[in-house]
């Protein structure tokens, strides 16, 4: 009877069933989103309605500090004792959180760590918002940006990520503008235009990571589901309908996707649509056998697409000394 795990809705339900006033819920919901950890926080409620509430919480087992740019990468134990990895990283325009929607991931890009051993299990939604809370409460900062590009592929799990959304959205309680968060997906065609139409303000990023049908396929098995092409026109339907630019995270891979001609055919594939290319020179991940392109070439693969007209940058690297970067995040088992 963990109360964090009701819906609103069903947590309203179940006090009225312990002949709680509607507003109890509404004062419930309020400590739960300022962090509290225990029932015995919630000091607005009566001593014997706390004593007949449950509650618990995602723990951080794990924390690490990355000694380079302060990045924090937390390990969170679910209830059942499953883990997953959650990176808070500082930016100019505030502090951002990177979370986790599945344990683990079905989705086997060949380049990254989380797909490592497959997926385990969804992640529920008051389990995606617990790691926002815990992880706010350890570091004493507020996060003002939220990123669903951590282990797992979101649009997987829609149903508990959509409820997330709506969860941390909601006004009495963390009341996060859906402007500051990002999704991000491999490519799950047909739930592309059902996220739009659910949350047209909620940003879009697209792993794409290849500029033809026969390469995406080979780093991608999504990619075998859904053609590039398929993805391409989901994108371009999706920044029309909501009139927010798509950004593509594309992973550069040391011969296999960086060289001129792919940025010409990226830039060509693109051409006309409201985005934005996110370089991403490939983090290590030891299982692989894949190496990165350096940061210089990341730049000259930036510049031409900006010549031939399509908006990139070359991400910064955060916490890559901890294990922190992209693709790398990965479920563990502790000792």
């Amino acid at each position: 009877m963990n109360i964090k795990a009701f819906t609103r809705e069903e947590r309203a339900e179940y006090l009225k069933t312990l002949g709680q006033p509607k507003f109890r819920e509404k004062q419930i919901f309020e400590w739960i989103c300022r962090g509290a950890l225990s029932v015995d926080e919630m000091s607005n409620l009566p001593a014997a309605l706390r004593s007949r509430l449950e509650m618990e919480s995602v723990e951080v087992a794990l924390e690490q500090r990355s000694a380079s740019d302060g990045t924090r990468k937390f390990l969170l134990r679910f209830t059942d004792g499953n883990t997953a990895e959650a990176v808070f990283m500082k930016y100019d325009y505030g502090n951002s959180l990177c979370l986790s929607t599945q344990i683990g991931c079905a989705m086997g890009c060949s380049f990254c760590a989380s797909t490592i051993g497959g997926r385990v299990r969804n992640l529920k939604a008051w389990e995606i918002l617990d790691e926002y809370l815990v992880i706010r409460r350890s570091v004493g900062e507020d996060i003002n940006h939220i990123v669903l590009m951590g282990m797992g592929e979101p649009l997987d799990n829609y149903s508990e990520v959509s409820a997330f959304l709506k969860l941390i959205h909601d006004p009495d309680g963390v009341g996060l503008s859906y402007r500051n968060i990002t999704l991000s997906t491999c490519g799950i065609v047909p739930m592309i235009g059902r996220f739009g139409d659910d949350f047209p303000q909620v940003n879009l990023a697209v792993s794409l990571h290849a500029s033809n049908q026969e390469k995406r396929a080979a780093l991608m098995p999504v990619a075998k589901r859904w053609n590039i092409d398929e993805l391409i026109d989901a994108c371009r339907e999706h920044a029309e309908k909501t009139g927010r630019r798509v950004t593509f995270e594309y992973t550069l891979i040391r011969g296999k996707n960086d060289s001129p001609a792919d940025a010409a055919e990226l830039s060509s594939m693109l051409k006309g649509m409201l985005c934005h290319v996110n370089l991403i020179p490939l983090n290590p991940v030891k299982e692989t056998g894949l190496e990165g392109a350096d940061r210089k070439a990341a730049k000259e693969f930036a510049e031409m697409l900006e010549r031939l007209g399509i908006p990139a940058t070359v991400r910064r690297e955060l916490g890559r000394d901890i294990d922190a970067a992209c693709g790398q995040l990965r479920k563990k088992t502790l000792v």
